[in-house]
């Protein structure tokens, strides 16, 4: 497995990390055992970035990593967040705090969650506009200096707040959605992570499963995948989205490759300071996204690639109004 430079952090990664959240929930029902399964043949494959939030499944995820590297020496790296505060009856309905007071009390529950001493890169989920990022970024360097955790980052945040929260202190990673079909980053931020050496996590690298050729109809998805909930995934949108993604298809055929490694390689190789970190509940596709860190492709293929999915093209928002709460690209 090759490894990459998370940013400013004292610490690299590999190359491509395990996004962790459906072992909990959004996707349908899970199974911790087959989980864990999982979970252990990505550190057998050389991957040591697990990504999880105080906010998946309510705390069952980061309890299930603890699970995974408890009575273990394994040398794994755990990025977790806070900031979502979902509503205690359950629900996708959220509020947003970023307060020193919730931000101190939320890390001390992920550790304790985590059965952790430190965490090693700490998130701000979702950017609350009532709290200023200077004060936020403030409080995050105290839990660094507090050894509480080792770096801290942002997810979904614009390149202003990036430049100011920079100016405070050095932010290790930014992460935010980014594939073939979602390339807003593009726009300012990557620039800008780039320019203050920032690692750009890329979460649903895989277009949330659509870039995998898996799906033709949302019928195929369990009824309880909260993807039916997304504007791409609905009825109107879903089929013309189908088209427009084959391309990565026949390209994988041509060169004897699945579609993910194609979709994966293409996003690796544009930029170094690139991190996806695909979820996968399955062995298989946990292998295939794996093996994608060793592909490179041509800059015919790129340009093919580019031109047939260029940026915006997707058809549909990429949440619901509730979804975008925090979202600042």
């Amino acid at each position: 497995m090759n490894r990459r430079q998370l940013g400013t952090a004292p610490f690299d990664v590999s190359a491509i990390g395990l996004g962790c959240m459906g072992m909990s929930e959004f996707y349908g029902p899970t199974n911790d055992d087959e989980s864990l399964e999982v979970l252990h043949a990505a550190a057998d494959l050389g991957i040591d970035f697990f990504d999880t939030s105080d906010m998946y499944g309510s705390g069952h995820n980061e309890k299930l990593l603890a699970k995974f590297t408890s009575g273990s020496d394994l040398p794994v790296r755990i990025a977790t967040k806070f900031g979502i505060v979902r509503q205690q009856s359950g629900g996708y309905a959220r509020g947003l705090n970023n307060s020193k007071g919730y931000m101190k009390k939320a890390c001390e529950a992920s550790l304790r969650r985590l059965k952790r001493d430190v965490i090693d890169l700490y998130y701000v989920h979702r950017i609350d506009p009532q709290a200023p990022i200077e004060e936020t970024t403030g409080a995050l360097a105290e839990l660094v200096e507090e050894g509480k955790i080792l770096s801290f980052g942002y997810s979904e945040i614009s390149s202003e707040n990036l430049e100011r929260a920079c100016a405070v202190h050095p932010v290790a990673a930014v992460q935010s959605e980014y594939s073939l079909w979602t390339r807003d980053a593009e726009k300012s931020v990557l620039p800008c992570c780039e320019k203050h050496n920032v690692a750009f996590v890329a979460y649903s690298p895989l277009g949330r499963g659509m870039l995998t050729g898996a799906y033709k109809t949302p019928g195929e998805l369990h009824q309880e995948d909260a993807r039916h909930n997304l504007p791409r995934f609905h009825p109107e949108n879903f089929s013309e989205n189908v088209n427009l993604v084959s391309v990565v298809a026949d390209i994988s055929n041509r060169l004897d490759l699945k579609p993910a490694q194609v979709a994966l390689a293409w996003l690796m190789s544009q930029k170094a300071n690139i991190i996806p970190i695909p979820g996968t509940r399955h062995i298989q596709y946990l292998t295939e996204n794996a093996e994608a860190a060793s592909v490179k492709l041509d800059q015919q293929i790129l340009d093919e690639l580019d031109r047939a999915i260029p940026p915006g093209a997707a058809r549909g928002e990429r949440y619901t109004e509730e979804g975008f709460k925090g979202v600042q690209m």
